[in-house]
């Protein structure tokens, strides 16, 4: 499968996102990391470090992309808590999946977030995402 391409002439689709039910080159089915994430500095970290992790992933940007790509069997969700997305819909989409949650928020944000850290299995500062990357892709929500 070729590397994704940017969409001429639609601003809706991130050149970094796979279509529905895609798996990232290289991974094996359940092998890779599904990324939600719109912030395009963590984007580039996290594509980054998975790269030298030797973890393959994939980026969503919002719920109809989440949606498609559990499809793909995803290890896990890593869920950026502080984009201002429609949580419900991710969630359900990871939880009719059995997918676990790994959230990052920030320490000033972490009390507007509260409301969906029961829904994960793990929730970190951006902070600690950024300090445990690698081993948060490779192990997740047990890490």
């Amino acid at each position: 499968m070729a590397p994704p391409t940017p969409h001429r002439g639609r601003p809706d689709v991130a050149p970094h996102t796979l279509p529905a039910g895609a798996r990232p080159r290289g991974s094996a089915p359940g092998g890779h990391v599904l990324a939600v994430v719109k912030d395009l500095f963590f984007v580039a970290r996290i594509r980054e470090t998975a790269r030298l992790a030797g973890v393959a992933v994939a980026f969503a940007r919002g719920p109809q992309e989440v949606e498609e790509a559990v499809g793909g069997a995803p290890r896990f969700v890593l869920l950026d808590l502080t984009a201002g997305l429609d949580y419900e819909r991710i969630f359900r989409a990871a939880e009719a999946q059995r997918l676990p949650v790994l959230g990052f928020t920030t320490h000033a944000l972490a009390r507007q977030t509260q409301p969906w850290h029961g829904r994960c299995g793990r929730v970190v500062t951006k902070e600690t995402l950024t300090a445990e990357l690698p081993a948060l892709l490779r192990e997740g929500v047990t890490s």
